[in-house]
């Protein structure tokens, strides 16, 4: 299958479209005047409890304050939110979760004002970008996604993706991923890791572990609102999620586009 990458660029949009065997299957459009997308990481500030909506409003220095609902905390908050004080006040003097004790999980039917107060900073990920009038949705289940693999703090497990129905591969990699996965992080085998070698997981492991020690550097003495981590832009996330070896083209008419679209193949598919 031939697959094409069509991007075309002005200076308030990019308009992605993939082509499969020249038919178009895909468009999307990223504005590029936003100054987060989905997936960025942040340390922000509870500025006021919803108890009616079961919900807060965290300013992360967007012009409206983001919403952050119960179900979207994740059972682990205790865990984060231990962590991201620790980090902040530099009792936390590692990254790494080998020795963290992980705190019991929140439960599924709580009550925002249990968990969370008025002024404290919340380690944060643009769940959903600001729509009309509303700001941001937020999660406090961080992600750091990588090409073959997630990592997700604060838990053990490893889950292999569903699209992958070889059970011999998924048992390879579920075992492969279990010998080089960090203590007290989990991991998501994505699709793209089939047929892998473990040098490859390897080295995409470290590379996510090196952002987590980033963020951990960063919250050091930080005052929110911060920006810890930004996503890629829609164009590299796009390449990231869906670049395969019958990847055939891409046509881009932006020089700077062009240039960073380069240095992420470089990185990522030196062999494209």
């Amino acid at each position: 299958m031939d697959k094409e990458l069509i991007i075309d660029a002005t200076a308030t949009d990019v308009k992605i479209g993939l082509i499969e065997n020249g038919r178009l299957v895909e468009i999307h459009n990223q504005k590029t005047n936003d100054n987060f997308t989905v997936g960025d990481i942040f340390l922000g500030q509870i500025k006021k409890l919803m108890p009616g909506l079961n919900a807060a409003f965290v300013d992360i220095g967007h012009k409206k304050d983001a919403f952050l609902h119960y179900t979207d905390l994740g059972p682990k908050l205790r865990s984060l939110v231990k962590f991201a004080n620790g980090s902040i006040n530099g009792q936390l003097n590692t990254h790494r979760l080998d020795n963290f004790k992980v705190d019991p999980e929140i439960i599924k039917t709580g009550k925002i004002d249990q968990v969370l107060n008025k002024r404290q900073p919340i380690l944060v990920q643009v769940l959903k970008e600001p729509i009309s009038t509303k700001g941001p949705r937020l999660s406090c289940e961080i992600t750091i996604p990588g090409r073959f693999l997630v990592l997700t703090p604060f838990n053990d497990v490893v889950a292999v993706s569903k699209k992958i129905s070889n059970s011999e591969e998924r048992k390879r990699l579920k075992t492969l991923v279990e010998s080089i996965r960090p203590k007290g992080f989990g991991v998501i085998v994505r699709t793209a890791a089939e047929g892998k070698k473990v040098a490859d997981l390897h080295e995409e492991l470290n590379m996510m572990l090196q952002k987590w020690e980033d963020i951990h550097k960063q919250l050091y003495k930080a005052k929110p609102p911060m920006k810890l981590l930004s996503e890629l832009d829609k164009t590299s996330s796009i390449l990231r999620d869906i670049l395969t070896d019958d990847f055939t083209k891409i046509v881009v008419n932006d020089k700077q586009l062009f240039y960073n679209i380069k240095n992420y193949l470089t990185s990522f598919a030196p062999d494209k």
